[in-house]
């Protein structure tokens, strides 16, 4: 049997190091969840809105784009972070039709309470990469999740 290309291993072997990765990032965002009594779609949609709104809201249009999930899904689920006080709703003063969300300084206090577990967290999860690595790795990340839409739109053409 022949051996397989070099390259096709790496790519295999990156593969699979990028689904551990997926996996146990996905249990530490529950881990996250369950400290504020949230489901994970939750967690992300509340870390989502956090880290986009520049202090004029944001669209659910906008969180669901960068967590590649359905608008109504973000809708249902920030009704419920509204509810638990954790979000509010307001009317775009743009557009009235469409809703910008803010995380309150209810939310805020609640994650600020876990920034310490947080920062160890990622200290032990980025343990021997300095900042100048891991901009590196992320530039290379970034390119490589652009490919991947680009692969995936070619795969669901037919061009591939």
């Amino acid at each position: 049997m022949a051996e397989k290309p070099k390259m096709d291993r790496a790519v295999r072997d990156f593969i699979w190091n990028v689904v551990e990765i997926h996996s146990q990032i996905e249990e530490i965002h529950k881990s996250w969840a369950e400290l504020l009594g949230l489901t994970e779609p939750q967690w992300l949609i509340l870390m989502a809105i956090d880290e986009l709104d520049e202090g004029r809201g944001v669209s659910g249009i906008a969180v669901a784009n960068k967590l590649r999930i359905h608008p109504a899904f973000v809708t249902n689920q920030t009704k419920k972070l509204e509810t638990m006080e954790f979000l509010t709703r307001k009317p775009s003063p743009d557009d009235a039709r469409f809703i910008q969300m803010s995380v309150t300084d209810t939310a805020r206090g609640e994650i600020s309470k876990l920034s310490a577990k947080r920062e160890a967290l990622n200290a032990a999860l980025f343990e021997g990469l300095d900042e100048a690595s891991l901009d590196y790795l992320n530039k290379r990340l970034t390119s490589i999740a652009k490919n991947s839409r680009l692969a995936s739109q070619k795969l669901t053409i037919g061009v591939l």
